[in-house]
């Protein structure tokens, strides 16, 4: 069974920044690809950014330049850091892994992490 754990959400104010860290657990073969999602009130789950087994990197258009996706030190763990933050930042942001199972793939999401940007 494979965890996908996300921290370091919470309230900031615009132009400020926070880290998000997501860290994989269990039977893992191989990771394709880690992304960050978000999903605001009354919208749609959007990509974010992601990273993958090269560490290739993409963005959404709205946050290139204020986000990095990165890879920890610690196997399997990435961190979203958000600079200058703005209000419609403000969403539930999912961490989801893409990996390579005995058979197939699948994608693991995790139970998501409230970022609330205020003006």
């Amino acid at each position: 069974q494979v965890q996908v754990v996300e921290s370091g959400g919470g309230l900031v104010q615009a132009g400020g920044s926070l880290r998000l860290s997501c860290k994989l657990s269990g039977r893992i073969l191989h990771v394709i690809t880690m992304s960050w999602h978000r999903q605001a009130p009354g919208k749609q789950r959007e990509l974010v950014a992601a990273i993958s087994s090269y560490d290739t990197t993409n963005y959404t258009e709205s946050v290139k330049g204020r986000f990095s996706i990165a890879r920890g030190n610690a196997k399997n763990t990435v961190y979203l850091q958000m600079n200058s933050l703005k209000p419609e930042d403000t969403a539930v942001y999912y961490c989801n892994a893409h990996i390579v199972k005995l058979v197939g793939t699948e994608h693991y999401w995790g139970q998501g992490t409230q970022v609330t940007v205020s003006s």
